[in-house]
């Protein structure tokens, strides 16, 4: 390389020389399959089944109808965090998740998901998507439990369109726009699996950036007028593309559901739909305050819907506040799972609920934090982290405090607020001492990815946010790239450069 070029690269990948053993896989009496739908930055308002009336989204809107809608369902202000919770119903902080990239985005070892209790019951398991909770092993997805794995494993990826992915750790091509591509690739494997109970985690990576969406639905979109707008600045353009992503999304939900139908599988099918955090950006989200990255109502409420026609009633309203970390317990109970691993769970089971039984959870109080950003929610009420207090019910924009009203309600939030970090062991980027594992012995091939990496000298990274990055000027041969990794086998190894000049 002449010093002149300037070095891009993307990531390092090592490839095994040794073959991989495979595991003997186990078998279950059948049970309700599971399809968990998680989308990436779609917030409360992006559904017609709201009120937005910029958009229509009928097959999304037809779970509700035939199933259930939660009313208050609360998950984390970004990424990673709530895909943390969702899969070990536990609080993303006890995981080792404090951030959503360059490691802190990953789960901690000991941690057991969603996907190995449904593998340890005899389901298929399998996820296509957005995984954002580790790329190399063992935090990788294959080593989480899931038998089948199709997408990235990063928070953020820069093109839609036929990317490079990983299919069980090999590096491909997809196929065509992401979504679309992903739900093929579940449809397939429900069709393969349609004799046995199957699991199958869906994280779409849309309406998050880049707002790249097919010509079909932005030419929709590209002069709408918007009738129903934020009341703070809006992105218009922005706006419009991320509406577009929401009814591609709708698009494939409608698909899934069909295949569902062809199959024969409907009735012992549950479906569930709910969205990882608040918009990515101000757009229409009703009267609440927030969006993504933030603690307000906005910011954590999601839609939440399930439909299992053998076991929820049509149109099935729960109205209690309910939270990701609730997700684990329930489907343990309605699948007949056991407990993902040794470590205590932080949620509810939500199908007495689901039963129209008594709410047990009358006092529950949710707490919702990212950085220094901290809330608590109870039924009615909200308190934001300088101590102030909003009744939910008459002011969901959050312009009142009312916390002289009702001091006894706000030192109860507080307290909640101060004693759920009591037995948290809080990591950050200067206490994380968990190295990159490459050679893992359960993973052919070992990706190192440029957001996990730190740069010398003149070299810089593509973007302030690492995910989906790459280091460029590199043109002094005094400056290096490094990875904090560690080796877990001895064996030969070939290691790709991925670059360009």
């Amino acid at each position: 390389m002449k010093n002149r070029h300037t070095l891009m690269v993307n990531s390092i990948i090592l490839f095994a020389l040794a073959s991989i053993s495979s595991f003997a896989l186990l078998t279950a009496e059948q049970k309700p399959n599971v399809i968990m739908i998680l989308t990436d930055d779609q917030g409360w308002g992006d559904l017609s089944l709201n009120g937005n009336k910029n958009l229509s989204t009928p097959n999304i809107d037809s779970l509700a109808h035939q199933g259930a809608m939660f009313d208050r369902f609360y998950v984390c202000p970004v990424c990673s965090p709530t895909r943390a919770e969702v899969l070990t119903g536990r609080y993303h902080q006890r995981s080792g998740v404090y951030s959503t990239s360059a490691g802190g985005e990953r789960l901690n070892i000991k941690e057991k998901t969603l996907a190995d209790a449904f593998l340890a019951a005899g389901y298929k398991t399998a996820a296509y998507g957005k995984w954002h909770n580790g790329m190399q092993g063992p935090y990788h997805p294959n080593a989480r439990g899931f038998e089948e794995f199709y997408g990235f494993c990063s928070g953020h990826w820069g093109n839609y369109f036929s990317p490079m992915l990983e299919h069980n750790g090999k590096i491909v091509t997809g196929e065509g726009f992401l979504v679309d591509d992903l739900t093929n690739k579940a449809m397939t494997f429900m069709e393969e699996n349609r004799e046995k109970p199957f699991f199958v985690y869906l994280p779409y990576n849309t309406p998050h950036s880049p707002m790249q969406v097919p010509d079909l639905y932005w030419k929709k979109f590209k002069n709408h007028p918007l009738p129903q707008r934020s009341q703070k600045r809006e992105n218009l353009d922005h706006t419009r593309a991320a509406l577009a992503m929401c009814e591609n999304i709708d698009w494939n939900v409608g698909r899934l559901l069909n295949k569902i139908d062809q199959l024969e599988l409907k009735e012992n099918t549950l479906v569930i739909y709910f969205s990882d955090n608040g918009p990515n950006g101000h757009r229409w989200i009703g009267d609440m305050k927030g969006k993504k990255g933030n603690t307000d109502e906005a910011g954590v409420r999601t839609p939440m819907l399930m439909r299992w026609p053998a076991g929820i009633r049509a149109g099935t309203q729960v109205t209690p506040i309910c939270s990701a970390v609730d997700l684990v317990p329930t489907l343990m109970d309605i699948c007949g799972l056991k407990t993902p691993g040794p470590l205590p769970l932080d949620g509810f089971n939500l199908l007495p609920l689901l039963k129209g039984k008594p709410n047990a959870q009358e006092g529950r109080i949710i707490v919702n934090a990212w950085n220094k950003n901290r809330s608590a929610r109870n039924q009615r009420f909200r308190m934001t982290r300088p101590g102030k207090l909003y009744d939910m019910i008459k002011d969901p924009g959050q312009t009142i405090d009312v916390k002289s009203k009702h001091p006894e309600v706000a030192a109860t939030m507080k307290f909640a607020m101060n004693e759920v970090y009591k037995d948290l062991v809080l990591l950050n980027k200067d206490t994380d001492k968990r190295p990159f594992y490459i050679t893992y012995p359960k993973s052919q091939i070992t990706q190192i990815p440029a957001r996990d990496g730190s740069s010398k000298g003149n070299i810089k990274r593509s973007n302030r946010h690492p995910n989906s990055s790459y280091y460029t000027n590199w043109i002094h041969v005094d400056d290096a790239i490094t990875w904090e990794a560690q080796s877990a086998w001895a064996g030969d190894y070939r290691a790709e450069i991925y670059y360009s000049c």
